[in-house]
Order: structure tokens, then C-alpha cells, then sequence
């Protein structure tokens, strides 16, 4: 209790959790349900020592499902694989650091290691890390925002000149109407409920669209009110509530634009004339296609019916001040930068940018992930942070484009890779085509995991694997040093707050070290041996960086734009705002004005394909509520009746009266083959019936991603189609 009374708070540190923005005005209790679970997973009093591997090997340990590993408790010392004994045993940070050191220096081309990032990690780490990986010679740097919002990234953009969100949290006190897209904020991000709780009491209409219906957006009792817990009740969030089919949310938000060109003509709609004018382009050929997108073809993609979006469209009509948010049901497939820039497209008609209460709200998931490309984790190597780079430190640096996520497995099967270091996360487990990963990840000469528990990335190695654990501090523990007590570090939110997060609590273990000691150890000890090789001295003191983060913010002032008097300015109780010039209707596209997008619907998506095979459905992989990301806390999901199990598979009465199954069956999950003929199958789910359009399914990840194929990705963002996996469902040999 001690620990969540310091979440999210001035003095405290921020949620491992979600990138949901923080109040303005703090209360004691500004953590919602899945915070809880986060801040209690990772204070818990359970330890993991080395004396653990000499009763479990790693064979057996990769029996163990993902909620049993991470059960055991907090990583305690640094460890290395013994591929003799098949256990992982106790290793000193020294000889750990200089072997990981020793084998990079060893790589024939900097371009055979892959350097992956969580959203976990503060700007600090962020920074220090991409700053090692571009002084040792090369961009790859897989990401996990690779694997949910760089459509909206690439989307934003090409639109607006930013792919950030243009809204700041007050803004949700002044929307009239707030369309929520391919998002369930009840599981990933639940204090975004409040804050549309707040909305709907003081009477703006909010509008989801989402397959699945989802209790936390039908109603929603706030914790922090006491006579709703007190008497039950709960508060009415969506006013309209749209179920979509996969994929369908482009076609829809064409729908209410066919709908709104229209009502003008009957003058019941007026378009933002003169923001148009001032600051877009390209409304003409937007509007052309528009009106020249059939309604059959409208609806049959969108699975809503013309009725339904031309309500949606009146509200959208009534409504001064208009917010859209959306998170990974539109990012999540083939055709998502499509579906962003129609969304963006749809704001732009009402000129809904540059005052309170509008804007474009992309809501991204874990609590860094967005700061971590501010710092520079970017395989795609913009041409200006270079340039700042080299200005700073006198070292060329490499230019070329570096791996994202799904090129990185590519490599790694093709010999290409040698190399994996992880600042954080669960990559095995966050990834696509998971047999294949795996097999991927066991050629790896060299796998490095840094991390606060075991999970199953640390246990996929294979016999020529050389492998490292290096345990990390937590959020929530104290990162204390020779020169300073009680060191800070920074997030950035959804919103683009920067904010500062100090640990409070003892560290589980004497032998945690924190995320920038362990990448300023690694880059020091590897530079010396390879930048000396190249004529070449960045001259940088790393361990003096990490003696005091004043002195990173300091490099990270001098580098990232929007930084200035970094130290100054995180001292203030809620950060500061990195100033997005769409905010004040200014575009820093090539025109200097928003873009209209003018791309046709898909030809077809893949429930429309899989309505014209017998037996096949479209499957979207999702969350349990007693889950975040790839970390399990349990095998509940309260709010979807699942209790116990978490192999479960969402689906309609009409497809189960259609395939011959009921609900309470189990059944086999088999996607399509693989090019090698080998076959996609998970195995024993229990079909439990559930308000799902028909023809569409859900079921949770990780443990669906041996479905989606490694090459079902966006071409243009390289994003796993997670959201669209062709299946068929074969009866299990399940015993019950």
C-alpha cells in the first residue's frame, strides 16, 4: 500500500504501467487497477537466486507457462548460461560486463548485433543506449513500438509533420464528442476511463467502436468515488457503441465522412472553411473519393450498417470540439497507416486542431515507449539526430536504416544477426510466428536480457548460445550512487509530458544495478576496444554520466530539441509539455500545411476473404484484464466472465451454430501454413460464447502469436497484422 501511494505522484515514481497522462491535480490515489497489479508484481517479496537453477533446468523451465516464470520472483544476481549443465549460474557484473564487451568487439560488422528496447526504459537509459549502439556502428535498433503504434507514427506524419498526439489531458474536459477506435481502455490503459467518466457526467457523447463489447467502455464506477464503490452503481461511458468487424474502421470513418458530405449538402453539416483553406491541402481529392466510395462496399467492409454511421456522423455534426483516440485495433494490420490518416482526415473536415478539447490522441501503450523515440530509438535514423550527434561527440556515425522487429527476425534466421541485447521487455514472447522466432533466437552466438524477472526470452538459447541475465532496479526502488542519494529519471506520456520517477524502496537485492549503469558499463567496456581499433575517441566519462543523471539530461539537452534546461524544468511537480507545433496550427510537413489523404479502402480485408471459405474466421490476439503486455498476473479476466484459464477463444453464437461447436468445446487453433508446409496450430482452447460480430474471434496473446505469420506485417511499418490472422478450428483431443 506504501508502494501505491507513491505511484504517479510528485514525489514517487511513475506506473511501470500504461503511457496515460497524470492529473493535474493529484489525488492520494492516482493508480488504477492494473497500476496495482504492475507495482505489487514487481515489490513483491519474492527472490530468484542462481540456488534456483540448480533445481530447474532450462528444458524444464520452458514447460513452464509465462505467468509461472515470472511468479518466482525478483532476478538477484547477474547470471550466465552453462550450456554443459543446462542451468543458468551466478556471474560478477565484471566478468559478465567484459565477455558481453569481448564478443561485440569480436562481430566482423557492427550490423550482426540487434539492440532491442522496452518501453520500459527511462529517457536516460533511452538515451545512453542509442548513443552506445551509434558510436559502436550501427542503427538496429528493434523496438516494441515496431510492434503497436508506428502506423500512427508513419500516419501522423504524412499528415499532420508530427507523429505525436496533439491533445494534453485537460482537453478531455472541453470535447464535446469523443470517438474511442480499435481500444479497450478498461484492460491497457484504465485511468483513461476516468477521465471519459468525467466526460460523459458533464454531457459529452463519447463514441466506441470496438468488435469485442467491452464492460469498461459500456459503464465504469470510479475507485476514487466513494459512494459508487459505496452503492454499486457505476456511470454510463459510450452513448454509442459500434462493434465493427477486424479491420473494418477505415471503411466506417469513410462512412461518417460520406455521411457528413452529404448533410452539408442538406445543410445540416458546415465544414471548417476558412481552417481549411489556412492550413490543409488536398480536400478536394479526399472529398472525390469519398463520394465516390460505394455504400455496399462501405458497409460490407465496416460491418456496419449505413443507419448506424450516419448517426455516428450527426454526433460528430453536433460536436464544436472532437477528440480521437485509438490504440492497436487500427494499427494492428495490413492497411493501418490507411486507417490513421482517414481518422486524421476526418478531425481535419472539422478543423478539430489548435484549441481546447480536440485533437488526435493516439494512445500508446507502456509508460515510455514514446520517450524512447523522442531519445533516438529509432531504427529509421533521422537525418537531424545524426547530424546533432556528430556535432556533440566528433565521431561519424552510421546513416544507413537499421533493423526494425520483424527484419531483425528475418536476420537472425538468415545468419545475418549474431548479437541480441535487451534493454527490458519479453522478446520472445512479444513477437510474431513464435516457433520461428525461437528458432531464430537459438542461432544467436551472444543473448543478453536485462530485466527484473525470469521470463521465457532468458530460456531460448540453443547449444552454441553464450547467455546473460543482468537483474535491474525497478520503477519503484531507490537508484542511489556516490554522489547522489536518490537519483531521478524521466518518462515521457501519451500526451508528451515529461515527468521525473524516483524509487523510494530498498532494491530486492544489493547486486541490482540500474538500467543506465548497466548500458554506460556495457558501452564503455565495448568502445574501448572497438572505437581505438578506428582511430577514433568519443571521449566520453559513461561512468561519470551515471554518478548523476543531471549530467545525461545535460547530453540530452544539447541534442533532443524541446529540452532546454532539462534538470530545471523536470523539478516541477508535473514535468513539462513538449511543445507540438500542430497545437498551435502550425505544420512541418513539405507544403507547411495538414494533408488530406486521399487512399481508396482496400480492395478487400481479411474477414471479407475468409466470409468466402468454409470454416475460416479472421482472429485478433488482445489482452486479459490480468495482463499487461506480455507479463501475465493471473488467469482471471473479470471483466470478460474468464475465470482460471486463459486459453480461451472469444466467439459468436452464430459461428458456433455455423461450424457444428457449442460453447464449453475445445478446440484447436490452425492458421494457415507456413511457406516450408510446417503447420500454425495452438492447441486446447475452450470456446466461450461472447458478444463478437460473426466471423470474427479473440483470444490473448502470447500465447496466439504462433499464428501470425512473420510476413503479415504492414509493408510500409513493418507491425505484426495481429488484429487479422486467418484461422480454422479443429476439436481438441483435450481431455477435460
Amino acid at each position: 500500500m506504501r508502494s501505491l501511494l507513491r505511484t504517479n505522484q510528485a514525489e514517487g515514481f511513475d506506473c511501470p504501467g500504461c503511457a496515460w497522462g497524470d492529473s493535474e491535480h493529484r489525488s492520494s490515489f492516482e493508480f488504477c487497477e492494473n497500476g496495482a497489479k504492475a507495482v505489487a508484481w514487481e515489490v513483491t517479496g519474492k527472490r530468484l537466486t542462481a540456488e534456483f537453477f540448480t533445481r530447474h533446468t532450462v528444458a524444464e523451465l520452458l514447460g513452464w507457462d509465462d505467468f509461472m516464470l515470472e511468479d518466482q520472483g525478483r532476478l538477484s544476481e547477474p547470471l550466465r548460461y552453462d550450456p554443459q549443465t543446462d542451468r543458468y549460474i551466478a556471474v560478477t557484473w565484471r566478468e559478465a560486463i567484459a565477455a558481453i564487451a569481448e564478443r561485440l568487439a569480436e562481430l566482423e560488422s557492427p550490423d550482426q548485433a540487434l539492440f532491442y528496447t522496452s518501453g520500459r526504459a527511462s529517457n536516460e537509459a533511452a538515451y545512453l543506449y542509442q548513443l552506445f549502439v551509434r558510436l559502436f556502428g550501427t542503427n538496429n535498433f528493434p523496438d516494441c513500438s515496431n510492434m503497436c503504434h508506428e502506423a500512427s507514427g508513419i500516419g501522423m506524419e504524412a499528415s499532420l509533420g508530427v507523429g505525436k498526439g496533439t491533445v494534453l489531458l485537460e482537453d478531455f474536459e472541453h470535447a464535446d464528442a469523443i470517438l474511442v477506435f480499435g481500444q479497450n481502455p478498461g484492460t491497457n490503459h484504465p485511468r483513461m476511463l476516468g477521465d471519459l467518466r468525467r466526460a460523459s457526467r458533464r454531457g459529452a457523447r463519447i463514441v466506441s467502436f470496438n468488435p469485442l463489447r467491452e464492460r469498461g467502455l459500456e459503464r465504469f464506477a470510479d475507485p476514487q468515488v466513494p459512494l459508487e464503490m459505496a452503492t454499486l452503481s457505476s456511470q454510463p461511458i459510450s452513448s454509442r457503441y459500434y462493434q465493427p468487424r477486424m479491420g473494418g474502421d477505415m471503411a466506417a470513418v469513410r462512412g461518417i465522412a460520406k455521411a457528413l458530405f452529404a448533410m452539408e449538402e442538406r445543410g445540416d453539416f458546415q465544414r471548417a472553411e476558412a481552417f481549411i483553406t489556412a492550413h490543409t491541402q488536398g480536400i478536394e481529392e479526399w472529398e472525390t473519393v469519398v463520394r465516390s466510395t460505394e455504400w455496399m462496399a462501405i458497409e460490407s467492409q465496416s460491418g456496419l450498417s449505413r443507419v448506424q454511421l450516419e448517426e455516428a456522423a450527426t454526433i460528430y455534426a453536433a460536436s464544436r470540439n472532437v477528440i480521437c483516440t485509438w490504440a492497436m485495433g487500427i494499427t494492428q494490420h495490413l492497411h493501418a497507416v490507411g486507417s490513421v490518416r482517414e481518422i486524421i482526415n476526418l478531425l481535419l473536415l472539422g478543423g478539430h486542431f489548435g484549441r481546447p478539447g480536440a485533437g488526435a490522441c493516439p494512445v500508446r501503450g507502456h509508460s515510455n515507449v514514446q520517450g524512447d523515440r523522442t531519445m533516438g530509438i529509432d531504427e529509421k535514423a533521422p537525418g537531424w539526430l545524426i547530424d546533432a550527434l556528430e556535432e556533440r561527440y566528433g565521431v561519424k556515425l552510421p546513416r544507413e536504416l537499421g533493423y526494425n522487429t520483424v527484419e531483425s527476425l528475418a536476420a537472425l534466421e538468415q545468419g545475418k544477426a549474431q548479437t541480441f541485447i535487451g534493454l527490458g521487455g519479453n522478446f520472445s514472447r512479444a513477437t510474431p510466428d513464435t516457433e520461428r522466432t525461437e528458432a531464430a533466437m537459438r542461432k544467436l552466438r551472444l543473448n543478453v536480457q536485462i530485466s527484473t524477472k525470469l521470463n521465457r526470452s532468458h530460456l531460448v538459447v540453443g547449444a552454441e548460445t553464450e547467455a546473460f541475465i543482468l537483474p535491474c532496479l525497478g520503477r519503484s526502488e531507490v537508484d542511489a550512487s556516490d554522489e547522489v542519494e536518490r537519483q531521478a529519471v524521466s518518462v515521457e506520456d501519451s500526451m508528451s509530458m515529461v515527468h521525473a520517477s524516483v524509487g523510494f524502496k530498498e532494491p530486492a537485492s544489493p547486486l541490482l544495478r540500474s538500467e543506465p549503469w548497466i548500458v554506460a558499463s556495457i558501452a564503455e567496456a565495448t568502445l574501448l576496444r572497438v572505437l581505438p581499433q578506428r582511430g577514433e575517441n568519443a571521449n566520453i566519462d559513461w561512468m561519470a554520466l551515471v554518478a548523476n543523471y543531471d549530467r545525461i539530461r545535460d547530453e540530452i539537452a544539447a541534442v533532443i530539441p524541446g529540452f532546454d534546461d532539462f534538470n530545471l524544468r523536470l523539478a516541477k511537480p508535473r514535468g513539462f509539455h513538449l511543445s507540438n507545433p500542430v497545437r498551435e496550427l502550425r505544420f512541418p510537413t513539405e507544403s507547411g500545411k495538414a494533408c488530406f489523404a486521399a487512399d481508396p479502402l482496400p480492395e478487400a480485408i481479411l474477414h471479407q476473404q475468409m466470409a468466402q471459405r468454409d470454416g475460416w474466421l479472421t482472429l485478433q490476439t488482445m489482452r486479459s484484464h490480468d495482463q499487461y503486455n506480455t507479463t501475465v498476473y493471473g488467469y482471471n479476466d473479470r471483466y470478460r466472465g474468464v475465470s482460471g484459464q486463459r486459453r480461451v477463444l472469444f466467439i459468436n453464437q452464430i459461428d458456433l451454430q455455423r461450424l457444428g461447436l457449442a460453447d464449453g468445446d475445445w478446440v484447436d487453433l490452425v492458421g494457415e501454413p507456413r511457406n516450408d508446409g510446417s503447420e500454425r496450430r495452438a492447441p486446447s482452447f475452450r470456446l466461450v460464447k461472447y458478444d463478437i460480430p460473426s466471423g470474427c474471434v479473440g483470444a490473448y496473446y502470447p500465447e496466439t502469436n504462433v499464428l501470425v505469420a512473420l510476413e503479415s506485417h504492414g509493408a510500409d511499418t513493418g507491425t505484426p497484422a495481429s488484429k487479422a490472422i486467418p484461422i480454422r478450428l479443429e476439436r481438441s483431443n483435450r481431455i477435460v
